[in-house]
């Protein structure tokens, strides 16, 4: 994918979850294609000071705040918060927690747990995110998804729910946002292992691809959508083809 790189010069990106792991990978993304980063953490202050630190070793500025996305009244707090920089041109809802739960072992604490940070978080960030645009400027959404979320299946019960929600409302919040602000989101696959896995080659077996993605084919995704101001409604599939079958 070709990007016009030089059309993020100087934007301001807030990438939520961008301390660690695929957030902090779009975070430097974006600031290697021109933009100043905002680094969202909710319990990484070491990790998100080293993210400030590579995105500066860039030549681009760089803040970091602390919310935590299971109290919604942080969580709406946070664009206020980065408007005492400047206005924001584009929103990375990255942050999620990501539990290996079925649908039996699911209690209701850890249900509304992942719904408020996988699913109310980015709802509550979306709409204070819409009010600061100003007039007659363009705008991004882009909401990091998961192939299970268009193909729900039997494990990771709540976060899988809560990720098919958030793919519904990137497909609504396109259509009634339109047309300042493009809504779109990247439904990933076998990117990184879990956090708590070593990579093993049976977490790829039914990935068409037959291999790891990389975070080069995330960041490459993220910034073309990021560029783009024609495609909207849109849910990339950055996942090896994991999505069908």
């Amino acid at each position: 994918m070709q990007t016009n790189i030089s059309s993020l010069d100087g934007k301001l990106i807030l990438v939520t979850g961008a301390a660690r792991r695929i957030g902090r990978a779009l975070a430097v993304a974006c600031a290697r294609a021109g933009a100043d980063v905002i680094i969202h953490h909710a319990h990484s202050d070491e990790e998100a000071a080293e993210a400030q630190k590579e995105v500066s070793s860039l030549g681009r500025e760089s803040w970091v705040i602390y919310a935590d996305f299971d109290s919604p009244a942080e969580a709406a707090k946070l664009v206020a918060e980065a408007n005492k920089i400047r206005p924001l041109f584009a929103l990375v809802n990255s942050a999620a927690i990501f539990e290996n739960i079925s649908f039996q072992e699911t209690s209701l604490e850890s249900w509304e747990r992942h719904l408020r940070i996988n699913l109310t978080a980015p709802f509550l960030l979306s709409q204070e995110f819409a009010k600061q645009v100003p007039e007659n400027e363009s705008a991004r959404i882009v909401n990091i998804l998961d192939w299970r979320a268009l193909r729900p299946g039997v494990g990771h019960f709540p976060y899988t729910i809560s990720k098919a929600a958030l793919a519904a409302m990137t497909q609504s919040l396109a259509a009634v946002l339109a047309p300042p602000i493009t809504v779109n989101g990247l439904a990933l696959g076998a990117i990184l292992p879990p956090a708590d896995q070593p990579a093993s080659d049976n977490l790829i077996k039914n990935v068409p691809a037959k291999k790891w993605g990389q975070l080069k084919d995330v960041e490459d995704a993220l910034l073309f959508v990021l560029t783009n101001p024609y495609i909207t409604g849109e849910i990339i599939h950055v996942d090896g083809g994991r999505h069908l079958v």
